[in-house]
Parts: structure tokens; C-alpha cells; sequence
């Protein structure tokens, strides 16, 4: 106990000398917390925003629908098997939809689209369809009208009020035809949607293909995307072998391969980070032993064991290390929470190329406790295999050279 307590003095003997030692370990604590919100923050908002576009986090599908997406391929919607994938408690919402192409023809000007039936109101929960919405207005359930991406209607040269006609192939090789009025312009930001698709109300596109009461998909929203595979492979079980439950990234594993690679890159970023986060600490420790040389040598002329003074150095290093992890970590929660609030945003030509990939032109902080304390663990464990160094430094001590000036 004495031994604490003489630590505890020790360190404040020369408050300067403590304080920058603290203050290396406070500023390491607070960079490696920051940066790895940042990476878990731009990754979890990268897949949010893939993921509103027009995937949502779970997809179900008839077995053998995603190897052949054609209406063939669809299946009977009911309200007891929406009543079943809500069971699950991790399961926020539903929305069915029936996806199939067709020509979209105005005047002379023709162009292929996928035209996707939907319920207006489920979707936007998911989705967030309505605040895309650029000229006109948004679908109501009882609507007979279609709304239109951006960039197929600059195609047409259409825009809302404006009528188009479809013209495709129907459930069981029915013929698809109809005439429809534009209520409302949507914006994508991925080129690929923003290009190609047409909404309109589940009910009207049933009646277009000739599909009474079939849909291709329902389509899933999560409370806690962290448990996405379990909750899938729950569903799954729940659903039986008729049905196929895929998640986000086996629909788009160019995504998931693109967050994985710059993951692996984040990994050496954060290892430089870290060998910086040793040289600074470091650079405190030898000051210290620099400082304290005579110090040492005096105590140990005058019977210390090498030992005890060992035990000595090592609870200062556990006591400066860890209270300069922990203010690290108190420090580093506001700043967190404030960027992850309010996120760095990039403007010019980058914003732009961001956007025209669907991707918000921000970078946002994750706010997952498990950032705090595993961050604030690695610079401790880092703090205290360096503090190793001083007690090196005392096994090798020579009393009489320590303490010539």
C-alpha cells in the first residue's frame, strides 16, 4: 500500500513532467477513438445509403428468383406472411413489390425500364421514396399514375402531368400494354436507377401484367442492422424452402467487396497511427528517465532494492497511463457524439462525384460504445509494454554512473 501511495506522490512531484506524459496518452486516446468512429461511421453510412436507394437490408424472393427474375418467378402476397416476417422483433417493416421490364414509349422516343409496383406508403418508410420526389407529387394508394426517374424522363423529354405508355409481357406470357399519367419526378443518385425506373402503385401494376395478387419480393427494414445474418438466417428457418432470404450484400457483393477493401486500407492508416502513438509515448518515457536519472541512482546507493523501485515505476506508469486513458476517453465521447451530429462534409468536385454514385458527400462518426473501450484498451496495453522500458533501464542502473552529473 505504501508503495501506492508514494507512486501517487511521485508522479506529482513534477506535475509538468506527469502532465505530458497524461497529455500524450490523452491526445492518443482521443485520435485512435476518432479515427475508428470515422471508418465504422463512413462504412455503416456508405451501406445506409446503398441500402434506402432501393435494396432494403433483406430481400424475400420464391425460391430460384434471383437466378431467374421474371414473373414466372413470383408469388401469392398475404397478409399472413407479412404477419410472419414481422414476428420478428428485429424486423421494422414491410413493403411487397412487383418488378418486372417494359418499353416506355412517348411519341417517337422509346427506352426499356423497370417498372416496379409498389405500396407507396410501406415504401417510403423503407426507402425514403417520397423525399426523392423533384417535380410533382407522390403516389397515394388509389392512384392510377406512375412516377418516373429523372433521368429516363429527360430521355422521353416527359415531365409530371405528362402521359407515357408501357409495353411489355405479362404474367404466364400475357400481353403487358397501358397508358398512364406522370404524377412526379424522383431523383436518384445512382446513375443506374436514375436511368431506368418506373413506380407505380402495386394494384395498377398487377392489373398491367396480368399478376392478381403476385409480387416478386417483399422487401425488409432492420432495427439493429449489426444482427443482419442472423436475422436472415432466422427468417429463413421461419419460411421454409419455398422462399429465398437474401441480404443486401449477396444482392450487391461489389458493394460489400468495395467496404471490405477499404477496410483492409483503413487497418494500415490506423497501424501508422499507432506506431505515431508509440513514438509519442515513448518520447515522454525517456524524458522522464532522463530527468529521474540521478533520482534512481541516488535510492538505489542507498539500499533500495532494484527490485521495490521496479514495483515503484511500474504502478507511476499504470496509474499515469490509465488515468490518461480514461480523461482520453471522457474527452473523446462529446466529440464523437458531435461529429456524428454533425459530420464533415466535403463540397466541390468530390461532393459531386460522391452524389452522382448515390453516396452522401458526408462523413459521420459511429457512435458504437465498443469504439471507446476497445480503442482506449489497445493505447493502454500500448502504454504499458512501453512503460517496460524504464524498468530495463533500472536492472541495468549503475548507482555510481547514475548519479555523476
Amino acid at each position: 500500500m505504501w508503495l501506492i501511495k508514494m507512486a501517487w506522490k511521485n508522479m506529482w512531484r513534477n506535475r509538468t513532467r506527469t502532465g505530458i506524459t497524461m497529455a500524450a496518452i490523452f491526445f492518443a486516446v482521443i485520435l485512435s477513438v476518432i479515427a475508428s468512429s470515422l471508418k465504422d461511421g463512413i462504412f455503416d453510412n456508405l451501406v445506409k445509403n446503398v441500402v434506402s436507394f432501393y435494396s432494403g437490408y433483406v430481400q424475400v424472393h420464391k425460391q430460384g428468383y434471383w437466378d431467374e427474375q421474371i414473373l414466372d418467378n413470383s408469388f401469392g402476397s398475404s397478409a399472413a406472411t407479412e404477419q410472419n416476417i414481422l414476428q420478428d422483433k428485429n424486423i421494422t417493416a414491410v413493403t411487397p413489390r412487383l418488378e418486372s421490364f417494359a418499353l416506355v414509349s412517348s411519341e417517337e422516343i422509346t427506352r426499356g425500364a423497370l417498372v416496379v409496383g409498389i405500396d407507396p406508403g410501406k415504401e417510403d418508410q423503407i426507402t425514403s421514396l417520397k423525399s426523392k420526389l423533384v417535380q410533382g407529387s407522390y403516389l397515394k394508394d388509389a392512384d392510377t399514375a406512375v412516377l418516373l426517374a429523372q433521368g429516363i424522363s429527360e430521355r422521353l423529354k416527359l415531365k409530371a402531368g405528362d402521359t407515357l405508355v408501357l409495353i411489355g409481357q405479362g404474367y404466364h406470357g400475357a400481353t403487358a400494354a397501358g397508358k398512364y399519367r406522370i404524377s412526379g419526378i424522383v431523383k436518384f443518385g445512382s446513375p443506374e436507377l436514375n436511368d431506368k425506373v418506373v413506380f407505380m402503385p402495386l394494384p395498377v401494376a398487377q392489373d398491367l401484367y396480368s399478376a392478381y395478387g403476385m409480387v416478386t419480393s417483399y422487401i425488409l427494414s432492420l432495427r439493429n442492422t449489426k444482427t443482419l445474418q442472423p436475422t436472415a438466417s432466422a427468417l429463413q428457418s421461419s419460411l421454409g424452402n419455398e422462399y429465398e432470404v437474401m441480404t443486401w450484400d449477396e444482392i450487391m457483393p461489389e458493394i460489400k467487396q468495395h467496404i471490405q477493401t477499404d477496410s483492409n486500407n483503413m487497418k494500415y492508416v490506423q497501424g501508422i497511427l499507432y506506431i505515431l502513438i508509440c513514438f509519442g509515448i515513448f518520447g515522454t518515457l525517456l524524458m522522464m528517465m532522463v530527468e529521474r536519472k540521478t533520482e534512481m541512482g541516488m535510492l538505489v546507493a542507498i539500499g533500495m532494492k532494484k527490485s521495490k523501485l521496479i514495483v515503484l515505476l511500474l504502478i507511476e506508469s499504470v496509474l499515469t497511463v490509465l488515468t490518461g486513458c480514461i480523461l482520453g476517453i471522457a474527452a473523446s465521447i462529446p466529440l464523437v457524439f458531435l461529429l456524428n451530429r454533425h459530420p464533415l462534409k466535403i463540397g466541390g468536385e468530390a461532393a459531386k462525384a460522391y452524389e452522382r454514385f448515390g453516396f452522401e458527400a458526408i462523413f459521420p462518426t459511429s457512435t458504437e460504445a465498443s469504439n471507446f473501450i476497445y480503442q482506449g484498451l489497445v493505447v493502454l496495453v500500448i502504454g504499458l509494454i512501453l512503460s517496460l522500458y524504464p524498468m530495463y533501464k533500472v536492472i541495468r542502473l549503475d548507482p555510481v554512473t547514475a548519479m555523476k552529473r
